[in-house]
C-alpha cells in the first residue's frame, strides 16, 4: 500500500502524484477457453487479442485514448443548476463531512487502535469532501456561471429570432423547478449524509429497518433465514467501530440536522447540549453499538419476540424514524421534481443541437461505454504557477516519512532508487511514475486503459485534478487533466521490485 496509495489523503485529487495505483489479475476459464465456475482443472484464459505495452513512455502533445465506463457527468445543465451547486448543495455537504471528519481525526490522533478502525471510513468520506470542494473552486474559477448564462442569452435571441417557439420559456421553467428542487435535493442530501453515510449507527437502523420490511412483505420464516445471514455478516463492522466517536458523531451532526430541519415533536433551549444528552442515552442503552448487543435482540426464532426486542431500543427507534421518513416523504419528493427536471433536460438537449447546430456536442458519461481522448499536457493552477506533465520516483523518495502511513517508502523501493536499477523502464536515469492529460474522465474511469496513438497500453487512468474536478458539470481543456499511472512504472514494480519477471515474459513489450 505503501505504492499504490502514497500520498493517500494528502495527494488525493492532486498534482504531482505518485502512486503506483494499480492492481493484476489473472482470468482463468475451462479447458476449451470458456467461462466456467471456480475448478481445479481451470486454466489461464487466453484471449483472441491482447494489447501491446509501449516501452517508450510520453512527452507533451502526445495523443492519449481512455475508454471505460464512467458514471455520471452532466456537461449541459443551465447556469441556474450549476449556481445551486456552487452556493447550496455542494457547502452543505461539505460542512456535514468537514464536522464528522473532525471527531474522527481528534479520536484517530489519540489512539493508535482507532487510527486503525477509521483510517478506511475517514478515507472515504474525505474523498468526496475534498472534490466537493475543488469543483466548487473550479467552477467560480472558471466562470461556468457566466458563461451558461451567456450561451442562454443567445439560445433565447436566436430561439425568437427563428420563431422556434417550442424552445420559448425553457429557462422558465428550470428557474421553476430548480427553485423545488433545490429544497428536495438539499434535504435529501442532509439525510444521506447525516443518517445515511457519517453515523454508524443511524446506518445500521436503517439496514434493520430493511430488515423489518422483509418480515412485513413476506412474512415471519423468510425474515428469520435473513435476520441469521444479516446478523452473521456483522462481526467485520463491529470489528472497526468504536461506539464513543460515534456517538460524539451523532451529536455533532444531529445538531446541525435539527438547525436545518427542527424536529416538531420537540423544542431544544440549547440544541447542541440536548443533543450530547440525546446522544449519551443512545448510546448508553441501546444494544446495537455492540456484536453482543446486538446478537442478543435476535437471539431465538420467534419472529414477532425479535421486533418487540428492536423496536424497544432507543437507536432503532429514532433510525425507523428517520429511515419512513426517507422512504415516505424525502425520496419521492425528490424524485417527483428529479423526473420532470429530465425530461426538461432532454428538450434543452434537443434545443441547443437545433439552436447551435455547428457546434459539437460529446456524450455525458451514463455508466455505459465511453471513450474519451486527449493528450498529455501540463497546467497552470494559478498564476505564477506551471505544472509539467510527468512525475519522477525522485519526488517519492523526496517526500519520504519514515512510518508515516501517507509518505512512508520501502527499503527495497528506496535501495533500487539509490542504484538507480530501472532496468529497461527507466528515462535518462529516472523512473516515470504517474503523467497527466487532457482526456475527459470522471468516477468510473480508475483502471480505464490508456492507449497512445500506435493502440499500445502507456496504461492505467485513475484519478484528476483537484482544480479540474469541476469537469463533471463544465469541462475546460486548459485546467481540467487526468491523472495515470505511466507503464514503465507498473513494468518496473512487477520486475524490479515484485521480482515477477515472469509476468513480464507472458506480456508484449514494444
Amino acid at each position: 500500500s505503501s505504492i499504490g496509495k502514497f500520498g493517500a489523503d494528502t495527494d488525493n485529487w492532486m498534482w504531482p502524484r505518485h502512486s503506483g495505483d494499480f492492481s493484476m489479475f489473472r482470468i482463468y476459464a475451462d479447458k476449451d477457453n470458456h467461462p466456467a465456475t471456480y475448478s481445479e482443472s481451470n486454466v489461464p484464459y487466453t484471449p483472441k487479442h491482447f494489447l501491446p505495452i509501449s516501452l517508450d513512455g510520453v512527452e507533451t502533445g502526445d495523443f492519449t485514448l481512455v475508454f471505460g465506463f464512467p458514471g455520471r457527468t452532466q456537461e449541459y445543465l443551465p447556469s441556474v443548476a450549476i449556481e445551486q451547486i456552487i452556493k447550496k448543495l455542494n457547502p452543505d455537504k461539505i460542512a456535514i463531512r468537514e464536522a464528522s471528519l473532525a471527531v474522527m481525526d481528534k479520536y484517530m490522533r489519540q489512539d493508535p487502535q482507532i487510527k486503525i478502525q477509521y483510517a478506511s471510513k475517514f478515507a472515504g468520506i474525505a474523498n468526496y469532501w475534498k472534490k466537493w470542494i475543488g469543483e466548487s473552486q473550479g467552477l467560480v474559477a472558471s466562470n461556468a456561471v457566466a458563461t451558461k448564462k451567456q450561451l442562454e442569452a443567445d439560445f433565447k435571441r436566436i430561439v425568437a429570432e427563428k420563431g422556434l417557439t417550442v424552445y420559448q420559456g425553457i429557462f422558465d421553467d428550470f428557474d421553476k423547478l430548480y427553485s423545488e428542487y433545490g429544497e428536495v435535493a438539499q434535504a435529501r442530501d442532509y439525510w444521506i449524509e447525516v443518517i445515511y453515510r457519517n453515523i454508524e449507527l443511524m446506518n445500521l437502523s436503517f439496514q434493520l429497518y430493511r430488515l423489518e420490511q422483509v418480515y412485513d412483505q413476506k412474512g415471519a420464516e423468510t425474515f428469520i433465514v435473513a435476520k441469521d445471514d444479516f446478523i452473521a455478516g456483522l462481526d467485520g463492522f463491529y470489528k472497526n467501530y468504536n461506539a464513543q466517536v460515534d456517538r460524539d458523531i451523532f451529536a455533532k451532526l444531529m445538531r446541525i440536522y435539527y438547525e436545518k430541519y427542527p424536529d416538531p415533536t420537540a423544542k431544544y433551549p440549547d440544541l447542541a447540549q440536548a443533543m450530547r444528552d440525546k446522544a449519551q442515552y443512545i448510546y448508553t442503552n441501546s444494544k446495537l453499538v455492540s456484536y453482543p448487543g446486538i446478537q442478543s435482540i435476535f437471539s431465538g426464532d420467534e419472529a414477532s419476540v425479535i421486533l418487540d426486542k428492536l423496536h424497544a431500543d432507543p437507536a432503532y427507534v429514532i433510525g425507523k424514524k428517520f429511515s419512513e421518513q426517507f422512504f415516505n416523504e424525502i425520496n419521492p419528493n425528490y424524485y417527483k421534481i428529479k423526473d420532470q427536471l429530465e425530461v426538461l433536460q432532454k428538450k434543452y438537449i434537443k434545443g441547443l443541437i437545433t439552436v447551435f447546430p455547428d457546434s459539437k456536442y460529446f456524450p455525458d458519461a451514463n455508466s455505459t461505454l465511453r471513450v474519451t481522448y486527449g493528450q498529455v499536457k501540463g497546467y497552470e493552477p494559478k498564476d505564477g504557477v506551471e505544472y509539467l506533465p510527468v512525475s519522477y520516483l525522485d519526488d517519492v523518495i523526496e517526500k519520504y516519512i519514515p512510518g508515516d502511513y501517507e509518505f512512508d517508502v520501502s527499503k527495497k523501493l528506496q535501495d533500487l532508487y539509490a542504484s538507480k536499477d530501472f532496468g529497461s523502464y527507466g528515462e535518462h536515469s529516472k523512473m516515470p511514475v504517474n503523467f497527466i492529460g487532457t482526456n475527459h474522465t470522471t468516477g468510473g474511469n480508475s483502471g480505464s486503459p490508456v492507449l497512445d496513438a500506435n493502440g499500445y497500453l502507456i496504461w492505467l487512468n485513475f484519478d484528476r485534478v483537484w482544480e479540474g474536478t469541476m469537469s463533471d458539470y463544465n469541462y475546460d481543456a486548459t485546467i481540467c487533466r487526468n491523472i495515470m499511472v505511466d507503464a514503465r512504472y507498473i513494468l518496473f514494480i512487477i520486475d524490479k521490485y515484485a521480482g515477477a519477471k515472469h509476468l513480464i515474459d507472458e506480456m508484449q513489450l514494444v
